[in-house]
């Protein structure tokens, strides 16, 4: 009251002072939020206009006080009323209620059947269908704690126990009930549920009569992926939903529940909403009316006003309201009768739709002490402030035990108060406190509290006839049943118990969500100190405990603990005596002491016994009893086991076939200790295992053994039975049975044992017995003493003592067992039902993966993805990255080292020379250098330094061999020398080997420092030395020191103490001019104060937190910024944020200032940083527009040098920021940059790359302002080269290098004008040009990129020689002319030029090429020629073009299908294809001669050119046209097209011999024989200069050699050769080709490779047999892709009519492949071709569930594609009619489907499919394109009435778009 009083004085008598007055206004809110100096200034504006408020205070009346203090009490239950809406909070969610957290401390409950009328609709039918509904979700499932909702009070009840109950509805029909439909506008706030599922989108149910509301299905996608994980939205689902659009006066409205909207929605004054129809949950904009202690008063939507109590302001800036001050508030409750608006200010109810994130206060039910009051406030509680500054409240109620006690002056701000925190509301993100005695000292405070088994006190409440309710804590009740109440049945409890009685009792059951307690008053349970067993998991066999009988059986007694346990007693176990009627000796309710003697957890079942073991009567009967049962099994028997549980130490069994029961222990499952327990993981329940030994057996407890070594022991009988036959000097094998300090003891398996002491243990110094063996390990023992009499025995474990013989056969037996039990668990993995581990199982070393990137972590491994199955884990350790650099989602080939069957876990390696194995016959016996790759516990996987095979070896070479000094310990990467005993790797993929002198093991080599710059923090050795220094700084002091040394990017400084400090070149300047270097600025001795920021981790090298325990021996970072020595200063606290988090605060195009560390020379980028945790990296093209720096960026850089740089974004392998120096790397039309040439293609142009993966192209007109007859000539890959970007239209960008667009400031003459379209050109002018190939009826020239021109024969030469081939051979592609423009016709496209000299002024292209005329004995040479070769050449003359592009284009083919094919080329092309098509014949009659493969382009080009093939007569079927090669073997690439210049030499001996007779019979003259002689120079230089003739044909072997030599990397050339041989039918020579060129072409030439091995398929696949096939294909797959190699052997196979093995094939393909869609698209045309439609559909189905999803629809389409082709139409419309109904947007779908439709369907189908398309709601842009076909389509097989409907609809479409954007 005192607060009150002196805010609202009584009369207002006493002047007061103006202090007093602005006091008076903030007082209140100071006490209570404790605001710190901010508000100094806010107060001084209040005073400013205090007298005008004091003035109202004098003039308010004590009504007014009163009025405003009852306005400003918060909300209690009495104040709440049906009807009401408020805003609630989820707070607990149970299966058929909801508990809301309601404002100010309250909370109310909503049943199932009040969410809304479509979910109790769901309810009804379930509870009639009497079993659960599959799409109706339960509670839980719909709602999460902290999501905010709005409720109306339905209902204030009381319950039996006099207390308050809130009933509350989120049903919209009685939330929404003030709405009517006429009220609905656009942008309101409404909540409402999900009524039913439409084809496109939801019905949601927001209660407004007569209003139909709908979610339009794109505007729930983002709803669905962001917050629903996926799922579709189900009925009953709450939603947060703005109006977007009102239809017939409020009859429909749409909806939409985008975050953004929701969050930013805000209730407007044009929403017309009234104090009759506001609701909970809006966002308003208010005024501050006026501040008051308890609150403020709003203004809001002009005419309402609103409350905001102290709890609801915000916490930040409470204290600091003043009058008239704009706020954002949300509306919390709205009372219907007296239209009070209370409302919030807190910043989280400012984002609808957004949940409360704090749910719950750590410290529940803790009791505090000395709490501090913060503020007192009367008729509502009091504010306490906790030790972690948290604000907390007591309700009034809880401030004291009772009215009578409580005093409000102990409440003052600054007392203390010991309470208890009794509740949180999420609602006021406050604890609840309660100052009560009797809450305070409770011992439970909710059911959570009480666990079963705990002793209790409890007060009687009342009995009943089922029990007595007892009272344990504040708000728990708990029942003791009516058969609890003693140990004996009492028949009047209320004699013995009263109410208001303390009892104790223990708890038998306690369920807190259903808030249940059970209790016990059993003497006997209470007082009991034996454990109780409260989970089957407690009951471990031959564990004591009481419990009660509650059932009595013939077969037994159930007996029941805590928690619900229970267990069986059999009726043999109840007495030593039997018992036949147990129901007469024992009672329910009866208390019991029993012994567990069985339990099974998993399902929940234990058998007990009476008979206790401690009884020693009792215990005589059943060893006894077990006796009877195994007198069958006698120790050293073998037998065999059927696994039935495992325990925690090893197997329960049972003997097979008498079923007694005895133990497997772990150790004793194999001879390898670390292979026990792998065994152990893998067997299951129902296992069996054969030829178990029985090793000992007492008290009925029989234990085996499966070791090996023992069971051969045994079954060799090697094994003494007793003493008498022991001796020294005796081996014997056993187990360690015990480890003590003085050594370990040995059992064997007769059951004698003996110690081997320390001494003799081992060769090596023993420090301590354990770090020698483990318990169950097998040894092998020698005998040194026995003594009879006690019989004892003395043994020696020391392997000098017990050599078994030869140590490498040894080794060799140890590791082969080894290797087989892997197997045997191999075998245990397959019969699981996972494929995961069905994939493991199946996975062995040396098998090559294709694996894709997943994340590189912290210590340089990598993770892979892409394995055969999801979820599988794939590593490479940092060594075997190989020290590559690898990125995210690239793609690699590893090789595995070893599968990890514990963890599962496959180990890989990336290492070249693993990946790529040498095929190289191995020798047994043969010794190798190897180096560790991997290394298990028993032994380890090395390859083989000459070939890269890997070999296993044995670590051990004896059982006892199981200690390693460090020294001797190997490591992977080390060399070693092998010595292999296998030549063929087995079943394991590894070749067996055991291990030569140690002496010949080899140190790792270390990587040269340029391999490893990339990854690793290099370690200042100045910095070392000061981690060993503890220091006791923390961050903000300041320090003094003295400069040590300066590095490039920080400086060294010792502190006092000797504590070594380091300064960051970014912490020494405030402001970095770019280009000084910062670090330069301390000189070394200079003494320096700084601050400390930070301290860095030396193993981590991660900034830690302060209050982490290694701070003190961090390296502190310092700072010695002029503002950070002044004030504020930065904590470099980066320990929980990754690396990866840190980057993300950057944006792209974000200038920052970094500081240059080195320049990466291997790696061409400049290694920078920006902060002392934040590291970046600039690449080489990133670094300058200039070739000059770019050639020795080194020189240009100085490290240490401050850049100025934009960050391009974050580095995708590690956390790097990629940084630029030449600006934003925006690869946009008009910008310039460097790139590298990729490719260069000949006649075409080049392939440029760029960082982050953009490609572009540059066309041969671009390279240079002036052409040149070689323009590509100065070009090889990798080169850097400077662009200008003309068009990213496409993905691959469009380029140009010529100076004057790249240097348009150096003004360079342009002597090629660019030519992009037709319109640049002009009749008359004179262009140079490339020739493109010679046609029938001209020469085609490229003038440009797009622009083709015809010169006209009578236009291209005087001379028009009459055959055409001259042009050919002339004019070849690529030639440089100059021609003029005769016409142009831009209709049609067609340019026509001329090369005369008279046009052009340049000498005749013909005369000028040829030098001198043609004689009459070349022209008869290339007529013979011409008739051989002319339709052939024209042929390859097309194919020149592209395959002189390399194979690339070969591999682009199959995914452009319309416009390019893939077809064999006969060589020669003869006519015999065509003229027998219908005749075909299987098998390899139909390929061609060589075996080889050409691709070409399919459609017009080779139309034409078929059609130009020359007309001759096939040749008889007798000819075996194969090997017929007329003219050599023609290929392509230049060595084609081109006649020999060489004549015929049989015609020049024939010449000869003819001249020798005239030689003989006539002598000449000095003249004839001078001339004879010059003629035979003459001839002799004829024939060199046509051997050194490039254009020459090759003829012989000899050539070929010569041809390879010079261009060994040609594929092309390799398949003539092979061709030359297969013509004189030497294969073997052939093959001997193909083998030369694998060897000889460089090995990054892969696509040349490939060309090799597919030809050696076909080849083998026409002349080897199946065998030699497999042989091939196994060594293609091993050395290039292994995909591409499988779907040419099925073109192979297809081909060549081998469709079983096409089929095998592709099944294969789709096991190793499943992840690629190109395989299952193609086997599906495979079997279309085949008309197996069935089959294709099933692989389609198949597919579907193998591939991801976003590769579904592409798959459909192709397979939809191959039925309109090869299949039936109607189903492939079928499948796109599917397709497009569930993605109608997909506007490639649509077009591929216009595509088919057009060339398979009638023109009907194709107009209803325009039709339909152009009246989607699609982008402008894609609607114009389909528009354009549309029209394009009318007006080739349209009328033009057609032609004006399609213009006059688009008409239309562009009228209402426009219309739409105009309202």
């Amino acid at each position: 009251m005192a607060t009150l009083e002196e805010s609202f004085p009584r009369g207002g008598t006493r002047k007061i002072h103006k202090s007093e007055k602005a006091f008076q206004q903030s007082v209140e809110q100071d006490n209570l939020f404790d605001i710190s100096t901010e508000e100094k200034s806010t107060k001084r504006k209040k005073s400013q206009k205090g007298p005008a408020k004091t003035k109202k205070l004098k003039i308010e009346k004590r009504e007014s006080s009163k009025s405003v203090r009852e306005k400003f009490e918060i909300l209690s239950v009495e104040s709440l009323c049906e009807g009401m809406r408020i805003l609630g909070c989820v707070k607990e969610v149970n299966e058929l209620e909801l508990v809301i957290s309601l404002p100010n401390g309250l909370r109310g409950f909503v049943q199932a059947t009040e969410i809304c009328d479509a979910y109790t609709k769901k309810l009804n039918e379930q509870v009639a269908q009497e079993e659960p509904l599959k799409d109706l979700l339960q509670l839980p499932e719909l709602f999460s704690p902290g999501m905010l909702v709005r409720c109306v009070v339905s209902s204030v009840g009381i319950t039996e126990r006099g207390k308050r109950s809130v009933k509350l509805s989120l049903n919209p029909k009685n939330v929404n009930r003030v709405l009517s439909a006429e009220a609905l506008k656009p942008g309101m706030l409404l909540t409402g549920t999900v009524s039913s599922l439409e084809d496109h989108g939801y019905l949601v149910d927001i209660g407004v009569e007569g209003t139909r509301a709908f979610l339009p299905l794109p505007k729930a996608q983002e709803y669905i992926r962001q917050k629903n994980k996926g799922a579709k939205l189900k009925v009953g689902q709450y939603l947060n939903c703005v109006i977007e659009e009102v239809k017939g006066n409020g009859g429909v409205v749409s909806l939409s529940v985008g975050h953004a909207e929701v969050s930013t929605a805000i209730a407007t004054e044009e929403q017309n909403w009234t104090l009759n129809n506001l609701l909970p949950g809006l966002v308003v904009k208010a005024q501050v009316q006026k501040v008051t202690p308890h609150g403020l008063r709003l203004n809001f939507l002009t005419f309402f006003t609103g409350l905001v109590d102290f709890m609801h302001l915000d916490p930040k800036k409470a204290g600091t309201y003043f009058s008239n001050q704009a706020v954002r508030a949300c509306i919390l409750c709205v009372h219907p009768r007296t239209r009070v608006v209370r409302l919030s200010l807190r910043p989280i109810f400012l984002q609808p739709g957004r949940p409360l994130t704090r749910l719950s206060c750590q410290h529940l039910g803790a009791v505090l002490d000395d709490v501090p009051v913060q503020g007192f406030f009367n008729k509502a509680g009091a504010i306490f402030r906790l030790k972690d500054g948290i604000l907390a409240y007591a309700r009034l109620s809880h401030l004291s035990d009772s009215k009578n006690t409580f005093k409000p002056e102990s409440f003052k701000p600054g007392n203390t108060h010991k309470c208890r925190i009794i509740d949180y509301s999420q609602m006021d993100e406050l604890a609840l406190l309660s100052l009560r005695t009797s809450i305070i000292e409770a011992q439970y405070l909710s059911y959570h509290d009480i666990k079963p088994g705990a002793v209790v006190k409890g007060t009687v409440l009342t009995i009943k006839p089922y029990g007595m309710l007892l009272k344990v804590g504040q708000h728990i009740r708990g029942l003791v049943p009516a058969m609890h109440l003693a140990d004996i049945l009492i028949k009047n409890p209320e004699k013995k118990y009263h109410a208001g009685d303390e009892v104790k009792c223990r708890v038998l059951l306690c369920d807190s969500e259903d808030k249940k307690l059970m209790m016990t008053l059993k003497k006997t349970l209470v007082e009991s100190k034996l454990p109780a067993i409260t989970c089957y998991a407690d009951a471990k066999p031959g564990l004591q405990t009481h419990g009660f009988i509650i059932r009595v059986k013939d077969y037994g007694c159930i007996v029941k603990f805590y928690n619900d346990v229970q267990g069986l007693v059999p009726k043999h176990e109840l007495s030593a005596e039997y018992i036949p009627d147990p129901e007469r000796v024992f009672y329910t309710g009866q208390v019991v002491k029993v012994v567990v003697l069985n339990c099974e957890p998993s399902k929940e079942r234990m058998l007990l016994s009476f008979k206790l073991l401690s009884d020693p009567e009792l215990q005589k009967e059943p060893a006894g009893h077990s006796q009877k049962k195994g007198r069958v099994i006698n120790v050293g028997q073998l037998v065999d086991v059927k696994v039935l549980e495992k325990t925690k130490d090893g197997l329960e069994v049972t003997i097979l076939p008498y079923n007694i029961p005895a133990f497997l222990p772990t150790p004793h499952l194999s001879d390898h200790v670390a292979n026990g327990p792998l065994l152990y993981h893998w067997l299951q329940a129902g296992d069996t295992l054969h030829r178990v030994l029985c090793l000992s057996r007492s008290e009925g407890h029989i234990l085996l053994c499966r070791k090996p070594a023992l069971v051969s022991t045994v079954e060799g009988g090697q094994d003494p039975k007793n003493f008498s036959e022991i001796h020294p000097g005796m081996l014997l094998i056993g187990f360690v049975k015990s480890i003590k300090d003085y050594g370990v003891f040995i059992q064997f398996p007769s059951g004698l044992s003996g110690l081997a002491p320390k001494a003799i243990m081992s060769d090596k110094f023993v420090t301590s017995t354990s770090d020698h063996f483990v318990e169950g390990q097998t040894v092998v023992a020698k005998v040194t003493n026995v003594d009879e009499e006690k019989q004892r025995m003395l043994l020696s474990l020391r392997l000098s003592d017990c050599a078994l013989g030869d140590l490498a056969a040894t080794s060799l037996l140890l590791l082969s067992q080894c290797l087989e039990e892997l197997q045997g668990v191999r075998s245990l993995m397959r019969s699981r039902d996972s494929v995961l581990i069905q994939t493991l199982a199946e996975m062995t070393a040396g098998m090559v993966l294709d694996l894709v990137v997943q994340e590189v972590l912290e210590d340089g491994s990598v993770l892979f993805s892409g394995g055969p199955v999801p979820g599988l884990v794939l590593r490479a350790s940092k060594y075997h990255r190989a020290g590559q650099e690898v990125e995210s989602g690239q793609k690699k080939k590893a090789v595995i080292l070893n599968v990890d069957m514990l963890t599962l876990e496959v180990h890989v390696s990336l290492h070249q020379d693993l990946v790529n194995r040498k095929a190289k016959k191995l020798k047994k016996d043969s010794e190798h250098q190897a180096i560790v790759q991997h290394l298990e516990e028993s032994f380890a996987v090395a390859s083989l330094v000459e070939t890269g095979h890997l070999a296993a070896f044995s670590l051990t070479s004896h059982l006892n061999d199981t200690f390693r000094f460090d020294s001797e310990k190997l490591h992977i990467g080390q060399g070693v020398s092998l010595t292999l005993k296998t030549t063929e790797p087995g079943v394991t993929g590894l070749l067996l080997a055991v291990e030569g002198p140690a002496a010949k093991r080899t140190m790792r080599q270390t990587r040269k420092d340029s391999e490893t710059v990339d990854e690793d923090e290099e370690v200042d050795p100045a910095l070392a030395v000061g981690t060993v220094k503890k220091h006791t700084l923390s961050i903000g002091d300041m320090v003094t020191g003295t400069v040590k040394s300066i590095k490039p990017t920080h400086v060294v400084v010792t502190l006092e103490d000797g504590v070594i400090g380091c300064i960051h070149a970014s912490h020494i300047l405030d402001d970095v001019p770019e280009g000084i270097s910062p670090t330069t600025k301390l000189k070394v001795g200079k003494t320096v104060t700084a601050r400390v920021i930070g301290g860095r981790d030396m193993k981590t090298y991660k900034f830690l937190p302060i209050s982490h325990p290694r701070f003190l021996r961090t390296i502190p970072e310092l700072s010695v910024r002029p503002s950070e020595l002044e004030d504020g200063h930065t904590a470099l606290n980066s320990h929980s944020v990754s690396r990866m988090e840190k980057i993300k605060q950057y944006q792209a195009g974000q200038t920052v200032t970094c500081f240059l560390k080195k320049y990466n020379v291997v790696k061409k980028w400049l290694e920078v940083e920006l902060a002392p945790d934040i590291r970046g990296r600039i690449p080489l093209l990133l670094m300058s527009l200039s070739f000059k720096v770019l050639k020795h960026p080194d020189k240009k850089f100085q490290i240490g040098q401050a850049l100025r740089a934009t960050v391009v974004g974050p580095d995708s392998s590690k956390a790097f920021l990629c940084l630029s120096l030449i600006g934003p790397h925006k690869l946009e039309k008009g910008e310039v940059a460097m790139g590298r040439v990729a490719k260069v293609t000949p006649n075409e142009g080049l392939t440029v790359s760029f960082p982050f993966g953009k490609i572009g192209r540059v066309s041969i007109f671009h390279v240079n302002d002036s052409y040149s007859e070689t323009p590509l000539e100065d070009f090889i890959p990798q080169k850097v080269v400077r662009c200008y970007v003309l068009s990213t239209e496409d993905e691959v960008l469009t380029l140009s290098l010529r100076s004057s667009r790249t240097n348009p400031e150096t003004k360079s003459k342009i002597e090629d004008p660019e030519i992009n379209s037709i319109r640049d050109i002009k009749k008359g002018h004179l262009l140079r040009g490339y020739v493109r190939s010679v046609q029938p009826d001209g020469v085609l020239v490229g003038l440009g990129p797009s622009v083709v021109g015809l010169a006209q024969y009578p236009h291209v030469s005087q001379c028009s020689p009459s055959k055409k081939t001259l042009y050919n051979k002339y004019l070849p592609e690529g030639k440089l002319l100059t021609a003029k423009i005769l016409s142009v016709n831009h209709q049609k496209n067609l340019v026509e030029l001329s090369f005369l000299p008279s046009d052009t002024g340049k000498p005749d292209v013909l005369s000028a090429s040829m030098e001198l005329p043609l004689s009459k004995q070349e022209e008869r040479k290339i007529e013979a020629k011409e008739r051989d070769q002319k339709g052939e050449e024209k042929n390859q003359k097309r194919k020149e073009k592209k395959n002189q592009k390399g194979q690339a284009a070969a591999a682009r083919l199959p995914s452009k299908e319309k416009t390019q094919g893939k077809r064999e080329l006969q060589t020669p092309v003869s006519e015999q294809e065509r003229v027998n098509k219908k005749a075909k014949k299987a098998g390899p009659s139909e390929e061609d001669d060589s075996g080889m493969e050409v691709y070409y382009r399919e459609g017009e080009e080779a139309m034409e050119e078929m059609d130009m093939l020359p007309k001759e007569k096939p040749p008889k079927p007798a000819e075996a046209p194969r090997l017929q090669l007329p003219s050599g073997f023609a290929w392509n690439v230049g060595l084609d097209s081109l006649t020999p210049a060489l004549p015929p030499r049989g015609e020049s001996s024939d010449s000869e011999e003819d001249e020798k007779p005239h030689q003989a019979t006539k002598k000449k003259s000095k003249k004839e024989r001078d001339l004879e002689k010059q003629k035979a120079e003459k001839e002799l230089s004829r024939v060199e200069e046509a051997l050194m003739d490039p254009r020459r044909q090759p003829e012989s072997a000899d050539d070929f050699d010569r041809l390879v030599l010079s261009s060994p990397n040609s594929s092309i050339l390799w398949l003539q050769y092979m061709a030359f041989h297969l013509q004189a039918t030497e294969i073997e020579k052939a093959r001997a080709v193909a083998e030369r060129a694998l060897k000889t072409i460089s090995f990054r030439e892969e696509q040349e490779k490939l060309n090799v091995w597919v030809a050696l398929l076909n080849l083998e696949n026409m002349y080897g047999s199946q065998e030699s096939l497999n042989k091939v294909f196994e060594r293609a797959v091993q050395y290039n892709e292994p995909l591409k190699v499988y779907l040419h052997l099925a073109d192979i196979y297809t081909k060549s009519e081998k469709l079983q093995e096409a089929g095998e094939l592709y099944n294969r393909m789709l096991k190793r492949f499943r992840q690629e869609k190109a395989v299952w698209i193609k086997y599906g045309a495979f079997l279309l071709r085949r008309s197996q439609a069935g089959a294709s559909h099933r692989v389609l189905q198949r597919a579907l569930e193998c591939l991801p999803s976003k590769e579904h629809v592409d798959v459909i389409t192709k397979f939809a594609q191959l039925e309109f082709q090869l299949g039936d139409a109607e189903r492939a419309k079928a499948i796109f009619e599917n397709t497009l109904s569930t993605y109608p947007k997909r506007t490639d779908v649509w077009s591929v489907y216009i595509d088919m439709t057009i060339k398979h369907g009638s023109q009907k189908e194709v107009r209803d499919i325009f039709e339909r398309v152009i009246h989607l709601s699609l982008a402008p842009k894609r609607m114009k394109f389909f528009f354009k076909r549309y029209l394009d389509y009318e007006k080739q097989h349209g009328t033009e009435k057609d032609v004006q409907a399609v213009k006059a609809k688009a008409l239309e479409y562009v009228e209402a778009k426009s219309s739409v954007l105009e309202e």
